[in-house]
C-alpha cells in the first residue's frame, strides 16, 4: 500500500516529536522483533518517554492479522492528527506496509525514479533495506513500530478489543435469549399438545361411557320389556290382591316387582357364567391332573370359602318378607355392633386370609366347622365403602334329608327347583344334609359399624356365613372378617 509522506513542519510543542533521530537498525531474534535503542525512544532521546515494548507474543489477545488491520486504519486516521512520526519512521512504515503487502522489494518489478525524487528514493531505500523480511514478520514489526510512535495506539487497540468483547457478549446473550425463547414456545406448544390429546382421550372416553350406558339402558328396556310380557298378568292379580281399590298404588308395586323380577334375572345370568368359568377352569385341571389332592378336613383348619350359586325364582308374584323365628332346638344368636371400624379393618390386614372380595351379584359363604374344644361360635365383620347382605345357617352333620321332595329345610341361598317345573313336582335327592337359618339374610350398613354376634352350639354341624352381594350389579365388595370359638 502507497503512502504519501507530507513533509510538514515539526510541531515542537508534541510530546511526539523527534528531531535528530539516527538511522534505525533491525534485529531478529526468534518470534521477537525489537526496534535499535535508537528507534525505542528512551531516556536519551528528545523525547524522554518510556513506552511499553510490544512483542508478537502479547498481542493484547487478537491475531495478527486483525491487529494489522487495525493498525492500517489507526494510522490513516490519526496520522497528523493524533501523533507526528518522524520522517525516519514514516519512511519505516510506509516501507514495513508494502513488505507485507508484496513482498521483499524487486528492482525489476519497479522502474527507476529520477534522481531528484528524494521521496521515492528514500522509501525504495528503505524496502530494500528490510531483505527477505517475511509478511508476517513485517507485520508485526509494523505494529511494533506504531505502538513505539504513538502512545495512543495500545489505548485504542484495548478500546477495540473491550468493543470486541463486548459485542460478542452481546451476541452470545442474544443468542441465549433467542434459544430460551424458542425453548419456551417449544414446551408451550408441548403442553398444549398433551393438553389436547388429554382432551381427546377424555371425550373419546365420556362418548365410550355414554354409548355404553346407552347401550346397557337398551339392553336393560329390552330386557324387562321381554320379562314383563312374560309376567304382567301375574303382577297385575299380584298388585290387585295387595293393593285393592288403589290405582296408584298398584301400579307402583307392579313397577316395583319389574324392577325385583329384572334384578333377579340379571343376579341369575351373572352367576350362571361364573358358573360356567368356574366347570371350565375345573375341567383344565382335572384334565392337567390325575387325581386331585385329598382336602383338609380337620376341625380347626382354616374355614374354607365357597362361591354359591343362588339361583333366585323368577315366578312371581314373590311373598311378603317376615321376621324368620328360630327354628326348634337352635338357640337365638346374640347380636351387637361397635363403632371401631377402622382399628378392626387395620387389625385384619395382617391376616390376608380375613379378608375376601364378593363379585358383584354374587353370594359368597364361609363355612366354618364346630370344634370339639368350644361351646359358642363367634362372628366380626365390616366392609369398604358399602352395606352387604348378612346371614348365618347351620347345616346338621348327622341329619341328613331323605325325603324326595325338595322342601323348606333346604339351603336358601341353592333354591334352583321353581325355574320350569311345575308346582308339587318331586325331585330325587340322596342323603342331603339338614340346614336350618339361624340369622336371616339382609343388608348391614357394616361400612360404618363392626357387626359382631355369637351363637351356642346347638350341635356337630358347619355354620355357614353367607355375605350376599346379589342385588348389586355393578360394584364388588371388599370383606373383612374373623371367626372364632370358645367354651
Amino acid at each position: 500500500m502507497a503512502m504519501e509522506v507530507q513533509n510538514d513542519d515539526v510541531d515542537n510543542s508534541s510530546p511526539q516529536e523527534c528531531t535528530d533521530s539516527p538511522k534505525m537498525t533491525i534485529e531478529e531474534s526468534g518470534s521477537q522483533v525489537e526496534l535499535s535503542p535508537l528507534v525505542d525512544r528512551t531516556e536519551n532521546n528528545s523525547c524522554h518517554e518510556k513506552v511499553a515494548r510490544w512483542s508478537i507474543d502479547n498481542n493484547w489477545g487478537l491475531s495478527l492479522e486483525e491487529l494489522f488491520d487495525m493498525s492500517q486504519i489507526f494510522l490513516k486516521d490519526k496520522d497528523g492528527k493524533a501523533f507526528h512520526p518522524t520522517y525516519e519512521e514514516k519512511l519505516r512504515l510506509v516501507a514495513l506496509l508494502k513488505q507485507a503487502s508484496q513482498g521483499p522489494y524487486d528492482p525489476e518489478a519497479y522502474p527507476e525514479v529520477g534522481f531528484f525524487d528524494v521521496l521515492g528514493n528514500d522509501r525504495r531505500k528503505e524496502w530494500a533495506s528490510l531483505g527477505k523480511m517475511t509478511k508476517d514478520d513485517a507485520k508485526a514489526e509494523f505494529i511494533k513500530l506504531l505502538n513505539t510512535c504513538c502512545r495512543l495506539f495500545s489505548p485504542y487497540i484495548t478500546s477495540h478489543k473491550i468493543e470486541k468483547e463486548e459485542q460478542e457478549k452481546k451476541r452470545r446473550e442474544e443468542e441465549e435469549r433467542l434459544r430460551l425463547e424458542r425453548e419456551e414456545r417449544e414446551e408451550m406448544a408441548r403442553k398444549q399438545l398433551e393438553e389436547e390429546i388429554r382432551q381427546q382421550q377424555e371425550e373419546a372416553k365420556r362418548r365410550k361411557e355414554e354409548e355404553e350406558r346407552s347401550q346397557m339402558e337398551l339392553q336393560k328396556q329390552q330386557i324387562m320389556a321381554a320379562l314383563n310380557a312374560q309376567t304382567s298378568v301375574q303382577f297385575q292379580q299380584y298388585a290387585a290382591q295387595h293393593c285393592p281399590g288403589d290405582p296408584e298404588q298398584q301400579k307402583l308395586l307392579i313397577r316395583q316387582l319389574q324392577e325385583q323380577h329384572y334384578q333377579q334375572y340379571i343376579q341369575q345370568a351373572c352367576q350362571l357364567q361364573l358358573a360356567q368359568q368356574q366347570q371350565a377352569t375345573l375341567d383344565m385341571q382335572q384334565a392337567e391332573c390325575a387325581a386331585l389332592p385329598p382336602a383338609n378336613t380337620e376341625p380347626d383348619s382354616t374355614p374354607d370359602i365357597e362361591h354359591v350359586n343362588d339361583h333366585q325364582s323368577t315366578n312371581p308374584p314373590p311373598q311378603e318378607e317376615t321376621p324368620a323365628s328360630t327354628p326348634p332346638g337352635i338357640l337365638a344368636p346374640s347380636m351387637w355392633t361397635r363403632p371401631q371400624i377402622k382399628e378392626f379393618k387395620q387389625k385384619m390386614h395382617d391376616d390376608p386370609d380375613s379378608i375376601i372380595t364378593v363379585g358383584r351379584g354374587e353370594v359368597v359363604t364361609v363355612r366354618v366347622p364346630t370344634n370339639e374344644d368350644g361351646s359358642y361360635m363367634f362372628w366380626e365383620f365390616a366392609t369398604d365403602h358399602y352395606d352387604i347382605g348378612f346371614g348365618l345357617h347351620f347345616e346338621w352333620t348327622d341329619i341328613p334329608i331323605t325325603s324326595n321332595s325338595v322342601g323348606a329345610t333346604s339351603d336358601p341361598g341353592d333354591e334352583d327347583a321353581g325355574k320350569g317345573e311345575a308346582e308339587g313336582e318331586t325331585v330325587k335327592v340322596a342323603q342331603t344334609p339338614l340346614v336350618e337359618e339361624v340369622v336371616p339374610i339382609y343388608r348391614r350398613d357394616s361400612h360404618e359399624e363392626v357387626y359382631a354376634g355369637s351363637h351356642q352350639y346347638p350341635g356337630q354341624g358347619t355354620y355357614l356365613l353367607k355375605f350376599d352381594n346379589s342385588y348389586s350389579l355393578w360394584r364388588s365388595k371388599v370383606v373383612y372378617y374373623r371367626v372364632y370359638y370358645t367354651r
